[in-house]
């Protein structure tokens, strides 16, 4: 009897588009073949694809004669990769993300490339002991509060050294002795190494650990480990959330917050979101946890949508820093250390103690101010920081293209003192070495890490103590955990205040609070200098007097007055081209494609009016990467079905000009 099987490609199809084929002459009847790989002739090229369906008849919407069925040239597994339930997973991802089918299951099981993308600054925990110990009476309650109750959806909220690591792994071997699987994700394998090591130690051989130094073989190794039951706990970054675990019982999610669970490729999932999916269909629970959540996450903790599990003490001895601002406003310098920052590291310096320099460069080097009284120009349709074009001499929005001509006075005080501010990295590296010539220098950013290893190498070298100061930006955040160290100093804490992106206020925030808390970890006598053009602005002075909740406040109250997440949803497009007018001509019939399609959704039977906005076009705060000009539009409202029907609509019908490409991000977690 002829067995059909339906096949996905790894490409960009519509969403749910199968091709049929013929099953091998030689094939069993008695076995599936759905969850395998087949080897196929596509055209005229051999690629591979996946098996999501079989039946003994033709489909009815097959549209090909019978005759003109090519059978697969070979099956590449022994036994199914993806269970029904990773098949039905890749579907919702097909529709959520506006992908295909194909390049859903194909993100499953990548192979070996980066998973930090879009990383920004997780800090591990202080290495957690390889054996089980006493909780405290916090953490005994979060883990009764985790395994005991109805609810899915947890989050352990606390600051760093409160042990949130072992609250993760006992609630982990509760499971595991009633015979249920768990996901353990961790923002990025090489930079939470004491966290991998220490589930490896506790967990012995019924842990795998799947990340992206794997080869592919090695990768297919352990999925085929997780699928046999002879791996029970998958500990991984943002992919192994797809982990085939027979019986799962339970995701975590550590430093929940961090930008790099969002993929930047197709499909752009969220491994936060997918684990969400994931927890509803089986109904098991869902732990995150984080010093810092996101806007979003914290907003579900005060609604209840999401149950919170507080931890206060710090275990590990030590205390949390002190902290503090330096006004440069309030300075005349030429230079990007302030004498009293400067006098810090020399007097950290001689104690034979150890300092980190931080430079948050994910910025715009020039943003307007006043120095009278700190004014800063925002666009007055989305309330983000404008950013000056200095070959144009404009102020301009990367949400929705407003402009303005730079004013000559402040429009707060009318003071004519205003410009422009913005350091750049190598600039303070000669700075460091010039004022501190004897200190043995050592800096850490993407620019001079190179080659693989190399950024533990240099970390583990600042922590035997080979340096004197480190250098760096997020990356080096990602391992601030050294005993010897007693000064840390953000050399311009605000830069990333004034990013275009609605975020901002929150990454900062995020970047300063976890900083603050790695100084002290071991002595009593940390120091934390916060240098700042804006020191009374919110997410600076939260963060160094510790008022989380005061900021997550203030921060909701205007993200609910601009109508940004969490009070809506956006879908973001984005227009490359090899010139500047092929992609804004995209985008401009696209503004149009899209209307179109937002209105005829609206004219369905019972279909609710969708009130969705269309931002811009814009050109992207980055206009230009790798040769290719970008402009961007935003959906944004509260159907996020209609704008992702829009969007789709657009992604497979537009007839656009060959050499643009579109980019699709629901939920996007960054606009540049």
């Amino acid at each position: 009897m002829k067995r059909y099987l339906q096949i996905v490609l790894n490409v960009p199809l519509a969403l749910n588009r199968a091709f049929t084929y013929r099953d091998c002459d030689d094939a069993k009847e008695s076995e599936s073949r759905v969850g395998h790989r087949a080897d196929i002739k596509f055209g005229n090229r051999r690629t591979t694809g996946f098996i999501v369906a079989e039946s003994d008849t033709l489909p009815a919407d097959c549209g090909v004669d019978e005759t003109k069925i090519r059978p697969i040239l070979r099956l590449l597994d022994d036994e199914p990769l993806f269970t029904d339930e990773l098949i039905d997973l890749a579907r919702w991802v097909s529709r959520f993300y506006i992908c295909s089918v194909g390049e859903a299951l194909s993100a499953m099981l990548p192979g070996g490339r980066r998973e930090s993308d879009a990383g920004s600054f997780p800090l591990a925990e202080d290495a957690p002991d390889t054996t089980a110990r006493t909780l405290s009476d916090e953490q005994t309650t979060a883990v009764q509060g985790i395994l005991n109750t109805q609810t899915r959806l947890h989050y352990l909220y606390g600051p760093t050294g409160t042990g949130k690591t072992e609250v993760f792994l006992q609630a982990a071997e509760t499971l595991l002795a009633r015979g249920k699987g768990v996901i353990y994700l961790v923002p990025e394998i090489a930079l939470t190494a004491q966290v991998v090591e220490a589930v490896v130690a506790r967990f012995g051989q019924t842990a795998a650990v799947l990340h992206s130094g794997l080869t592919p073989s090695q990768r297919l190794g352990e999925w085929k480990r997780i699928l046999r039951r002879d791996a029970r706990v998958v500990i991984g970054a943002r992919s192994a959330v797809f982990a085939p675990v027979p019986d799962l019982g339970m995701i975590i999610i550590d430093e929940e917050h961090d930008g790099s669970y969002k993929s930047g490729s197709t499909p752009r999932y969220h491994a936060r979101q997918v684990a969400m999916y994931r927890s509803a269909r089986r109904g098991i629970p869902l732990v995150m946890g984080s010093a810092t959540p996101s806007v979003e996450a914290w907003h579900a903790m005060e609604t209840g949508t999401v149950a919170r599990h507080t931890l206060t003490k710090r275990l590990a001895g030590g205390a949390m820093p002190g902290i503090r601002t330096i006004d440069l406003s309030a300075l005349a310098l030429d230079c990007c250390i302030s004498p009293e920052l400067a006098k810090a590291v020399t007097e950290t310096l001689a104690q034979g103690r150890q300092v980190i320099l931080f430079l948050n460069r994910r910025g715009f080097t020039h943003f307007f101010r006043c120095n009278s009284c700190g004014f800063e120009m925002k666009c007055k349709n989305c309330s983000v920081a404008l950013t000056f074009h200095k070959s144009e001499k404009r102020l301009r929005c990367h949400y929705c293209g407003w402009q303005t001509v730079p004013p000559q006075e402040c429009p707060g005080c009318g003071s004519l003192d205003v410009g422009y501010s913005g350091f750049g990295t190598e600039f303070i590296e000669q700075e460091v070495r010039a004022k501190f010539p004897h200190a043995r220098v050592v800096r850490v950013d993407t620019d001079n890490v190179t080659h693989k290893g190399e950024l533990q190498e240099k970390l583990d070298a600042f922590r035997r103590g080979d340096y004197d100061i480190l250098l760096g930006t997020q990356m080096v955040a990602k391992g601030l955990n050294f005993p010897r160290l007693q000064l840390v100093g953000i050399i311009l804490a605000d830069t990333g205040l004034h990013l275009p992106d609605f975020r901002a206020q929150e990454r900062t925030f995020a970047l300063i609070t976890q900083v603050a808390g790695r100084a002290g970890r071991f002595f009593p006598d940390g120091r934390v200098l916060v240098q700042t053009y804006s020191p009374g602005r919110t997410p600076i002075t939260c963060a160094v007097h510790g008022t989380i909740a005061e900021f997550y406040d203030e921060e909701l109250t205007q993200r609910a007055a601009l109508h940004f997440p969490p009070f809506s949803r956006l879908v973001r497009l984005v227009f490359r081209a090899p010139t500047e007018q092929q992609a804004e001509q995209a985008a401009t019939g696209a503004a149009e494609i899209l209307h179109n399609a937002l209105k005829k959704y609206e004219e369905k039977p019972d279909a609710a009016k969708t009130e969705t906005e269309i931002l811009g076009p814009a050109a992207c705060p980055i206009a230009k990467i790798a040769a290719n000009w970008r402009y961007q539009i935003l959906l944004r409202g509260n159907n996020l079905v209609a704008m992702q029907t829009a969007a789709a609509d657009l992604l497979y019908n537009y007839q656009h000009d060959s050499n643009v490409y579109i980019e699709c991000d629901v939920d996007p977690v960054s606009l540049l």
